[in-house]
Order: structure tokens, then sequence, then C-alpha cells
């Protein structure tokens, strides 16, 4: 079984430029040697931690990647959304001591700024959440060997 298995989260925010996002993050999780097994689309941010959690809690999803943009409002509603939408999928996360890749433009992008980083931001998100997968076990044997040796001392 291929230990890269993706899950990805899709806010269907603005599809056209979600749907563009969503490409990159399949192609360069192709490119990575990563499988997207299940692709999750929601109505916007606000909903990404609920499928978050649900898709984490999974044994065949090793990493988790979610993608949305929170556009630039005359009120401060998407800075806090975006705040709590980080927070709770950063807790999802270390509670499933699994891997998200954060694929989020904005809060505070305009429509511009969204389609200039659409790419980027998405295969980042890939890229962050695939590394992750191969820096874990590394954390998780030399923590194993650091209390072995400390036992012994």
């Amino acid at each position: 079984m291929n230990d890269k298995r993706l899950a990805v989260v899709v806010a269907d925010f603005n599809r056209r430029l979600v749907d563009a996002m969503l490409r990159s993050a399949e192609d360069e999780a192709a490119k990575l040697g990563a499988r997207v097994i299940a692709t999750v689309r929601v109505p916007g941010s606000y909903e990404t931690p609920l499928a978050a959690d649900a898709l984490l809690r999974r044994a065949d999803v090793a990493a988790l990647v979610v993608l949305g943009y929170i556009e630039r409002g005359e009120t401060l509603h998407g800075e806090v959304m975006g705040h709590v939408v980080h927070r709770a999928l950063l807790d999802a996360s270390l509670r499933y001591e699994k891997p998200v890749g954060f694929g989020f433009i904005g809060p505070g992008a305009t429509a511009r700024d969204a389609e200039k980083r659409k790419d980027d931001y998405a295969r980042a998100a890939v890229r962050a959440a695939v590394r992750m997968l191969e820096v874990l076990p590394e954390i998780t044997s030399s923590k194993r060997k650091g209390a072995t040796r400390r036992r012994r001392g």
C-alpha cells in the first residue's frame, strides 16, 4: 500500500479558481509519488474542518491537503474565519498525528492575488504534506532510540 495516500478537501467558494488549484494539487501529488485516494468538496472554507476531521480519522488516509480561497471583504469576517479554520485544521492534524497541507489563499486576498497564487499555494500544500510524511517516521524512530538510551543510562 502506498504510504503517501492523500485526501483533499476543497472549499468550493469560487469554483473556477479552486478547480484549478485541485488540478495543480493532483499534478504535484503525482510528481511526488503520492496518490490522491479521496477528494471531498464542501461549500466553503468554514466547512473544511469538519470534512478534514472525518478524513483524518480514516486509516487509509496518511495526510490531508485542504484547498480554498478567502477573499478580501469589507469587514473582518474573512480574517476571523481564516483564523478559526486554520486553528481547527491544526488541531485536527495534532489530534490524529497526520500532516495537513494548508493550501488557502487569503484571507484578505483579491481575485487578482488569488489568480496569481493558485498553482503555487496548491502545490506547496501537497509538498508540505508529503514532506511531513517523510519527516514524521524519522522523528518517532529518534524518539524511541532516545527513550531507549535514557533508560539504559
